[in-house]
């Protein structure tokens, strides 16, 4: 395979990769806070680290999402009693928790 072929290809699978979403959250949590008092904890600590959310809510839960420019969002979401984290970044948690996972934890 020459150099061309093989950067195809992992730009094929590191797109790939990007795109698709899990089902399964790689993370899950419980917390005794409500989910509008757990985001409240856990928007500052994102911000201190410089990265850009942005929140929904409904009645049941708040959604927060962390824009990524070079993978696809991660996403937080916090329900009464649960909280589940979908980091979609590459090579997530392979070199200790990210931001997010450090805050998720934090506000528990």
């Amino acid at each position: 395979m020459n150099i061309f072929t093989r950067s195809a290809l992992l730009a094929t699978l590191l797109l790939a990769g990007c795109a698709s979403t899990p089902n399964d959250p790689t993370l899950t949590l419980q917390t005794k806070k409500a989910p509008e008092d757990y985001a409240q904890c856990v928007l500052p600590k994102l911000h201190e680290g410089a990265l850009h959310t942005t929140v929904s809510e409904n009645a049941r839960s708040y959604r927060i999402v962390v824009s990524s420019k070079v993978a696809a969002n991660d996403v937080l979401e916090a329900y009464k009693g649960k909280v589940f984290l979908y980091e979609r970044t590459l090579l997530a948690s392979t070199f200790g928790p990210s931001r997010l996972e450090r805050a998720a934890q934090e506000c528990l």
